[in-house]
């Protein structure tokens, strides 16, 4: 049986800031969740089903924050879902409900997605993530484990300190032009950048991500439905997530197999033969510039290698004809539930003509990326304006 055509029909950001005092968590997803059933026309009695992610329950200092959720979005008496990969939390979730659509059984779901890291210890929490006996000596923490796997990359391919400078430039500026990144530094610049402070070579403070407090939600929903109640359906041509081993040393850092399956299982899905020509634009999962430009290389949209000569000519700036991370990308905005779903979100909008200032001329074919866990979880989604 094949499965049904799911479009989403509706998309709901929060603004993102260092800390969201003004709200709860739960209050904080019932506002993304809000804004998405008003963005699609409906209201939660419409909805079908929800499902929710959120990342490690350390993050928020909640336990079980699924139970606090229900109540807030006015879900009681559906089906309700949590999911949980790390960093990836938000894609899976958005996969999650897209499999719930295309199975037939439901013609609406809510997707939705945040975390409030102002309210744990982030730090803390990546650091446990590993068995305290057997794997002590992995738990190094997010940015010494992307530093390790920078420096490989770099020793793999020449890339330099500057082309990772360059990344950052580009997705900084890009997050002047959105009104719910969280992070904006007027007047950024590739010497500021060089000039940050070094946090685990070769990462300085420039080339990494904020920690934010954030919510993102999406309304999936069957074909019928979508003709029914959106101008323009951004469809879900394919989906994709593939799982490497936990363990650092059983991998080749630079060169992520888990994401190149992910990819080539999303291009065989939507008939996509040159990722290169036939994306519009991507939104890639990059808490650290350098894995832009490593994602790139694996996604396809440039040769083995050649990552840093991409960034450098220009063709990933949102006028050049592979744009990546126009929203400002993860370098900007960081909630880490919601963020791999933010990439989804950003990429409907500018399918949909939607994403304002930073909208990417004449884009009709999107990709959307996630990373987590141990830099070990890849999912791909690709979106289109063309109905499948």
């Amino acid at each position: 049986m094949s499965p049904t055509k799911v479009a989403v029909i509706g998309v709901g950001l929060t603004e993102c800031a260092e800390d969201r005092s003004d709200t709860s968590f739960p209050e904080l997803v019932r506002e993304a969740s809000t804004r998405a059933l008003a963005d699609a026309g409906l209201s939660m009695a419409d909805v079908d089903a929800v499902v929710f992610g959120q990342s490690p329950e350390l993050f928020v200092g909640v336990n079980q924050p699924e139970k606090w959720v229900t109540d807030a979005l006015g879900a009681v008496g559906k089906p309700l879902f949590r999911i949980h990969t790390g960093g990836t939390v938000g894609a899976s979730t958005g996969i999650a409900a897209y499999y719930h659509v295309a199975s037939g059984l439901f013609r609406t779901v809510l997707a939705v997605a945040g975390d409030k890291l102002s309210e744990s210890p982030v730090q803390y929490g990546l650091s446990t993530v590993y068995d305290p006996i057997v794997g002590r000596d992995f738990a190094c923490g997010a940015p010494a484990a992307v530093a390790l796997q920078s420096r490989r990359y770099m020793a793999r391919t020449g890339v330099t300190e500057r082309h990772g400078a360059m990344v950052a430039v580009k997705n900084r500026k890009n997050a002047l032009k959105n009104p719910y990144a969280h992070l904006k530094i007027p007047g950024i610049s590739i010497e500021m950048v060089l000039a940050s402070p070094m946090i685990s070579s070769p990462l300085r403070l420039l080339d990494s991500c904020p920690v934010s407090d954030g919510a993102c939600a999406m309304v999936f929903a069957a074909e019928k439905v979508a003709l029914e109640r959106s101008p323009r359906p951004a469809w879900v041509r394919a989906v994709s997530a593939v799982n490497e081993g936990v363990n650092y040393p059983d991998r080749e850092w630079a060169n992520p197999i888990g994401l190149r399956q992910a990819a080539a299982n999303a291009y065989r899905q939507a008939g996509i033969k040159n990722p290169r020509e036939e994306i519009d634009v991507a939104e890639v999962y990059e808490a650290f510039s350098y894995q832009e430009l490593l994602w790139s290389e694996a996604l396809g949209f440039c040769g083995e290698g050649k990552g840093g000569e991409l960034v450098e000519s220009g063709a990933t700036q949102i006028g050049g004809n592979i744009p990546i991370n126009p929203s400002g990308g993860v370098l900007s905005t960081n909630a880490i539930g919601a963020t791999a779903m933010f990439r989804q979100a950003e990429a409907v909008l500018q399918i949909q003509g939607k994403a304002g200032e930073h909208q990417v001329a004449g884009a009709r074919t999107a990709l959307a990326h996630g990373w987590g866990g141990a830099i070990q979880f890849h999912t791909v989604m690709i979106l289109s304006s063309e109905r499948p």
